[in-house]
Parts: C-alpha cells; sequence; structure tokens
C-alpha cells in the first residue's frame, strides 16, 4: 500500500512576530490525488502555539496551498490558514484579511535574511570574538573570504525550484552572511503563501548544517551594517496600464496619511532598520521618488520608462513581516483612491 506525506504548515500566535509550526499527516495515496480539493482539514492543540486557552484548544488547519515536497519520498507541502473551531478566521490568521479575490493585485516579495552560527551567535563569516571588513565587497560577491553559506543557499534554490515555487532569483546581500531570494505571484495570496513555504524550506535545511535562519530586521544592532528587508514590489490593473504619472503620484499619495498603519504591520523592531541609512527611509518620514532606494517607497524606472506602465517598491516592510498582512494593507490603500 503506498502512502503519501502531507506536511501542514501554519503559523502560530506568537507576538510580535509569528513562527511557522507543521505536523505530518500520513494518508493512502488513492485519498490524495495532488490538489487542494483532496486535502481534508486537520486540527491542532492551540493552546501550544499561543492560540487558544488550554480548556478550550482546538484550533482548524484549513489547506490553501499545496505543493511537492522535494526532500521527502511521497511528499507534498500544505500551507494552511488557522480556523477557529467554529470555522472563522483565527485572530492569528492575516491571510483571510486579504481583499484579493480576482487576483488583480500582483506581487514580489525580496526577501532577505542572515545565515546564523549558533556557535558563535554572530552570522555565518564573523569571526570568534570580532567582525570581518567593513561591508562593501559582500554583495552579490564570488569567492571563499566573502560569500558564506553558498551550499546552503545553492540547495534551498534547486529545492524551491523543484517544489514548484516562482523564485525569480537570489543573490549575496551587502552584509557578511546576508542572502536574498526573490519570488512573484499573479495574486496577493499565493504570493504570500510562496514565501512563507520559501522560508519553511530554508529552515527546514538549515537544520541538515546546523545553521539558523535570522529574520530579525536588525539583528547587528545600532552596528554599521545593513538590516534585512522583504521589499514589496506590487501592482494591479492600474498601475499596469494606466500610462499617467498622475496616476502613479495619486496612488503614492495615499500611503502618506496612513504610514503608522502600514508600519504596524512591517515588521516588529523597524524603527532599528529605518533610520534613513543602509539604502532606508526613516520611519518618522514618508518619501517617494523615481529610482530612489532611500525612499520610502520607490518608482521603478522601468515603469516611468514604458510610460507609466509598470509597479511600486514599498521599501518599508521588513524580513520578519508577514507577507499576507503586508499585501492586504497595500491592497486596502491602492483601492482607497479607487485605483
Amino acid at each position: 500500500m503506498s502512502l503519501i506525506k502531507l506536511e501542514y504548515i501554519w503559523l502560530d500566535g506568537y507576538k510580535p512576530t509569528q513562527s511557522l509550526r507543521s505536523k505530518t499527516k500520513v494518508v493512502k495515496a488513492e485519498e490524495f490525488d495532488g490538489t487542494l480539493a483532496s486535502l481534508s482539514m486537520w486540527s491542532f492543540d492551540g493552546s501550544s502555539t499561543e492560540q487558544a486557552p488550554g480548556g478550550s484548544s482546538d484550533c482548524l488547519l484549513k489547506p490553501v496551498y499545496v505543493v511537492k515536497d522535494p526532500q521527502r519520498k511521497n511528499g507534498y507541502l500544505v500551507m494552511c490558514e488557522v480556523l477557529n473551531a467554529d470555522g472563522t478566521a483565527h485572530e492569528s490568521n492575516g491571510r483571510a484579511t486579504i481583499e484579493d479575490d480576482d487576483n488583480d493585485f500582483w506581487f514580489g516579495f525580496e526577501q532577505e535574511y542572515f545565515l546564523w552560527d549558533p556557535r558563535t551567535n554572530k552570522p555565518l563569516g564573523f569571526p570568534d570574538g570580532g567582525y570581518p571588513g567593513p561591508q562593501g565587497p559582500y554583495y552579490c560577491s564570488v569567492g571563499a573570504k566573502n560569500a558564506y553559506g553558498r551550499d546552503i543557499v545553492e540547495e534551498h534554490l534547486d529545492v524551491i525550484i523543484e517544489a514548484g515555487l516562482n523564485v525569480e532569483g537570489i543573490n549575496a546581500e551587502v552584509a557578511a552572511g546576508q542572502w536574498e531570494f526573490q519570488i512573484f505571484a499573479k495574486g496577493a495570496k499565493e504570493a504570500g503563501d510562496q514565501i512563507w513555504i520559501a522560508r519553511y524550506l530554508l529552515e527546514r535545511i538549515g537544520e541538515k548544517y546546523g545553521v539558523s535562519v535570522n529574520w530579525h530586521c536588525k539583528p547587528l544592532g545600532a552596528l554599521d551594517w545593513n538590516g534585512s528587508g522583504m521589499h514589496a514590489n506590487f501592482s494591479n490593473t492600474t498601475l499596469r496600464t494606466c500610462g499617467s504619472k498622475e496616476m502613479y503620484e495619486k496612488i503614492c499619495e495615499a500611503f502618506r496619511p496612513v504610514v503608522k498603519e502600514h508600519i504596524d504591520v512591517y515588521g516588529a523592531d523597524n524603527h532599528l532598520r529605518l533610520t534613513g541609512k543602509h539604502e532606508t527611509a526613516s520611519i518618522h518620514d514618508f518619501s517617494y521618488g523615481v529610482s530612489d532606494r532611500g525612499a520610502s517607497i520607490r518608482i521603478p524606472i522601468a515603469s516611468v520608462q514604458r510610460g507609466w506602465k509598470g509597479y511600486l517598491e514599498d521599501r518599508r516592510p521588513n524580513s520578519a513581516a508577514d507577507p499576507y498582512k503586508v499585501a492586504a494593507r497595500i491592497i486596502k490603500t491602492v483601492k482607497s483612491v479607487g485605483a
């Protein structure tokens, strides 16, 4: 009898930053045909994940996205939403807040992170009792003196490609031990699903190497090293087709009065990263500009060159932000001007 391993993945209720959780469900091959429709709801102990009290601990897992698991024989990865026992969305469920049922919004997330050595409690490439040379040579680097953790990064790239995720690239980032991958999807919910599964796979690969992934936006504190972001590139039909500088500026201006609402869901401790230095705008300001990586929102030069047809990049979300909540807030703001 052939059996299938289904890894149900969800987000817990920890605050201010949620963590990934997962458990394996084994089913007969004839019970699962590779589609969402053939996946059943499941439950878990919410009292162990900060999502329910012990006296009424059952929470439900609703499968929302499924891909092959390249690392397990007869395995699949199942991204889930968390529901209350009555079937309503749990308060920790950011995916359920996205208003994009027609997938008009497209998102490309640039996910930065540090590969972290638990022995030294520093990024890979940082020597014991000190620091490597100043940042500069590490960005898009090659060679053992500048690129650290490539084996992990390359294995992760192979695995997410094999899983069928729409990864568009990887690169070494500005600080030693810092890397990035980019995921794009036509639909905000799927973009979030793919980022979370890609994060899950990276964490699991790190287990094999004894290396953890540090998603914190400024793990090196106030030292002169770049933080980690999750830049959100987004578009809808209006941005992709309007051909109007005025419309682009109108959409950008819609973000100005709701800075706090955006920062609230753009990841914890973002004040440590959004300082106005290291390719960031200050958390206290709002700005936008063509090709400006020091602005809150960058208008890509490609969008201008295509006659104001393209996308925008919100550079404020940080590396530990929930892509579901980021997308939901961006969509709400863009829709507020009828775009």
